[in-house]
Order: structure tokens, then C-alpha cells, then sequence
């Protein structure tokens, strides 16, 4: 038996939710040695497994595996969540870039200073609604999934970004009842289903606590 997948990050989304996404759809177990400390991240650093000193960490089948898009392809690839050929593959592709970069903007969000964060809670509405939700509503228009008839980690990462974008903006998928309808379908996934459920290693909205361990761990000072 392979020995468990461990991810290393803080204890909050980041970079590393994604991660746990596709880790959890595929139905991979996953242990978690969580940041809180700089004496922790120093060890990693003196350890020789961040290769760019930065996380997320992930070590799976032997591999320390660092840069969060080169660690989604790895386990996409792994649990046949990337395609079935090329073609597909580069449909995924640009699905979960566009997804990544709307992500990303959530992503900082916590990290703004309280004068800034109106203006990027409405950048995010905006970009969604006119950039990226027209894009996903077309696609899963009388399709079951983003491309071809299987999950891919295209599909994970859609779930995660609309439920994600919901806690910010609840009636934001009014006017998107296809994307609506394809969050009810990944709910019915045994998987997605599980890893819904309080208890599961899905991580909160990110509070106070998490952005001043990530400002003390990273030693980055505070704005």
C-alpha cells in the first residue's frame, strides 16, 4: 500500500484549497501537517523540500511536489481527471486557468487593507458575472460536464470557484441557471458530496487568525 498523501500548508484555503478539491473528488485520504509556527517552516526550508521556498508542499508516491499547477496536473493525471486526449486536455486547460485567475482575486481578498477590500469585493462581482460565468454558462449548456463526458479537474474547480464566489455574493448565480443546475449535479457525487459535509477537511472562509499565522509564519510584515 502507497503511503498516504501529506499536504503541508496553513490552516486555511490558499493556495492549497484546490488541492484538497481534487484530492477529495478523486477520493485520495489525505493527512495535513499544518503551518502555524516559523520554526516549522524553516524545517521545511532546511529539509530541502521546497524548492522554490514557498508552499504548498505536497508529498505523494515518493515526490515532494511544489507550484500549485504543476501539483493539480500531477493528481489530475493520476486519477484520470485530464482528459482523454489532447484536445481535451487543452480544454481543461484553459477552463482552470480562467478559474485560477478568478480564485485568485478571492484569494487576496483577506489580505487587503480594510479601505481596499469594497473595491475588490466588487471587482470579483464584476469580472465574474461579464468574463468568466458567461464562458462556464455556455459550456455546461446541455452537457453534463466542462469538456467531454467525463469529470475532469476542470469540474472540480468550477464548484469550488461558484460556491466560493456564493458566500461573497449569495444570489450571484440568479442569472446563471445553468451553472446552478451543474453545482446540484457535483453535489450528487458521492465524493463532492462527502467533502461537503462539516467534518471534512474543507477549509472556512479565511479569518483574522489565519492571515496574521501566514504574515508570522512567511515572516512578511504586516501592512
Amino acid at each position: 500500500m502507497s503511503e498516504k498523501v501529506v499536504l503541508y500548508y496553513f490552516n486555511g484555503r490558499g493556495k492549497m484549497e484546490s488541492i484538497r478539491w481534487l484530492l477529495a473528488a478523486a477520493g485520495v485520504q489525505f493527512d495535513e501537517v499544518l503551518l502555524t509556527t516559523r520554526e516549522q517552516y524553516e524545517k521545511l526550508l532546511n529539509d530541502g523540500v521546497l524548492m522554490y521556498q514557498q508552499v504548498p508542499l505536497v508529498q505523494i508516491d515518493g515526490l515532494n511536489l511544489v507550484q500549485t499547477k504543476a501539483i493539480l496536473n500531477y493528481i489530475a493525471e493520476k486519477y484520470s481527471l485530464y482528459g482523454k486526449d489532447l484536445k481535451e486536455r487543452v480544454m481543461i486547460e484553459m477552463y482552470s486557468e480562467g478559474l485560477a485567475d478568478c480564485m485568485e482575486m478571492i484569494m487576496m481578498l483577506p489580505f487587503k487593507k480594510p479601505q481596499e477590500k469594497e473595491a475588490q469585493l466588487n471587482t470579483i462581482q464584476g469580472k465574474a458575472t461579464s468574463r468568466y460565468f458567461p464562458v462556464y454558462e455556455k459550456a455546461v449548456s446541455g452537457s453534463q460536464y466542462l469538456v467531454g463526458d467525463k469529470l475532469s479537474r476542470a469540474d472540480v474547480h468550477l464548484m469550488e470557484a461558484t460556491l466560493m464566489l456564493e458566500e461573497l455574493f449569495p444570489t450571484i448565480l440568479s442569472t446563471f441557471p445553468n451553472l446552478k443546475a451543474f453545482q446540484e449535479r457535483m453535489r450528487g457525487l458521492p465524493t463532492i458530496s462527502k467533502f461537503l459535509q462539516p467534518g471534512s477537511q474543507r477549509k472556512p472562509q479565511p479569518d483574522d487568525i489565519y492571515v496574521k499565522t501566514v504574515f508570522e509564519v512567511l515572516k512578511i510584515q504586516i501592512p
